[in-house]
C-alpha cells in the first residue's frame, strides 16, 4: 500500500522558514516510509507546488506548517489537519511526524 503524505507551509514572507519547514518535513516523511511526498509553499513568491484535490484526497497524513492562515484553506474540509508551526517543523519534524501518527493510529 503506497503512503501518501502532503503538507502546506506559509508564513507572511514566505523566505527561509517556509522553505527550511518543507524541506524538515519532506526530509522526514522520506524517514518514516512515505511513498509520495509533496509539500505547497505560500509566501512572498505565491503558491508553489499547489496540492491538488486529488493530492488532498489520497493523502495519509496532512500536516499544515504555518505561520499565518493559508490561502484556499477550503480544500482542506472533511480532512484532518494537524496544524504546527513552522518552528516545530524546523526543530523536530520527525519527532511532529511521529506524534502525529501515533494520534492517527489510536483514532484521536
Amino acid at each position: 500500500m503506497t503512503k501518501k503524505f502532503i503538507a502546506l507551509c506559509a508564513c507572511p514572507m514566505g523566505l527561509a522558514h517556509t522553505f527550511m519547514a518543507a524541506e524538515a518535513l519532506s526530509d522526514a516523511a522520506k524517514a518514516a516510509g512515505y511513498d509520495e511526498i509533496k509539500i505547497e509553499t505560500q509566501g512572498a513568491d505565491g503558491i508553489q507546488n499547489r496540492l491538488t484535490a486529488k493530492d488532498i484526497a489520497e493523502a495519509d497524513v496532512i500536516i499544515h506548517a504555518i505561520a499565518i492562515t493559508p490561502e484556499d484553506n477550503e480544500r482542506f474540509e472533511g480532512r484532518d489537519v494537524y496544524e504546527i508551526s513552522l518552528q516545530d517543523a524546523i526543530k523536530d519534524a520527525d519527532g511532529t511526524l511521529s506524534e502525529i501518527e501515533a494520534m492517527i493510529r489510536s483514532g484521536q
